[in-house]
């Protein structure tokens, strides 16, 4: 997943709203929004080629979320970080135990910006980074570096998110700010080591080409009777549209 906009214990309504676009090749197999037979409890959708998921939740409110992390020398045969989400979302850990396991392992993945948390509280921990954070109130934004680092698709995005979540969220609107395709102009762009049109093309928060792009666009609204929402829209190539699923009820 390439992005992650959420406000986190703001609204007097919500504390949680979360939109993600989860960008990846066409060509790569994945499964849509569905709870899980082998997890019961578990509600995201599935990369069919290494069976993790970029973003998941449990019918008792356990949370984990996932990026890349933008950086050349990408190492192979190493492990999946899908498989980081899955497994915070299957266990019994606390958040603070499982991101103290994964902070003894971090060499074993290639980077990456995990979120994860319960009813209690929220985490970020990044390996590029290799410090656990409990995120205060506020809004946030993550794409491919560091939290809140105020890439254009995450500073526009958030941007967008503060005016929508100035009322009672209207899912429609939301999710229809992550379909934005503006391309950044050169002078916003970061350098990250892949060429100018790379970070052209992978400068909008909805990216559209041939072979990689975005393939689903999430929304997460929780409110403060415990009622959670999941919606999920997917896209094909050039950003066809290809389906949607929603999925709401009250957590454990």
């Amino acid at each position: 997943m390439c992005l992650i906009l959420f406000s986190y214990q703001n609204h007097p309504n919500f504390p949680l709203i979360l939109l993600t676009n989860r960008d990846e090749m066409y060509s790569r197999p994945t499964q849509a929004l569905h709870w899980w037979d082998k997890e019961p409890s578990i509600l995201a959708g599935k990369d069919e080629q290494d069976g993790g998921t970029w973003l998941g939740i449990t019918e008792t409110g356990r949370f984990a979320a996932l990026t890349n992390f933008r950086e050349t020398g990408q190492r192979c045969g190493i492990k999946s970080r899908g498989h980081l989400t899955t497994d915070f979302l299957s266990g019994k850990q606390t958040p603070q135990q499982f991101l103290l396991e994964v902070e003894s392992t971090h060499q074993l993945y290639n980077g990456f910006n995990l979120l994860v948390g319960d009813k209690n509280g929220l985490y970020y921990y990044s390996n590029r980074e290799q410090h656990t954070r409990k995120l205060e109130p506020g809004f946030y934004g993550l794409s491919n570096h560091l939290l809140n680092t105020p890439w254009p698709k995450v500073t526009d995005g958030l941007e967008g998110l503060k005016n929508l979540t100035r009322q009672e969220p209207d899912p429609a609107a939301l999710l229809h700010l992550l379909r934005n395709n503006n391309v950044a102009d050169d002078k916003r762009l970061p350098n990250t080591g892949v060429g100018l049109s790379a970070e052209r093309m992978l400068s909008p928060l909805f990216i559209q080409s041939k072979v990689y792009g975005t393939r689903s666009s999430s929304l997460v609204l929780l409110d403060r009777q415990g009622k959670l929402t999941f919606s999920e829209k997917r896209f094909g190539k050039e950003g066809a549209e290809l389906g949607e699923s929603g999925f709401s009820f009250t957590l454990a």
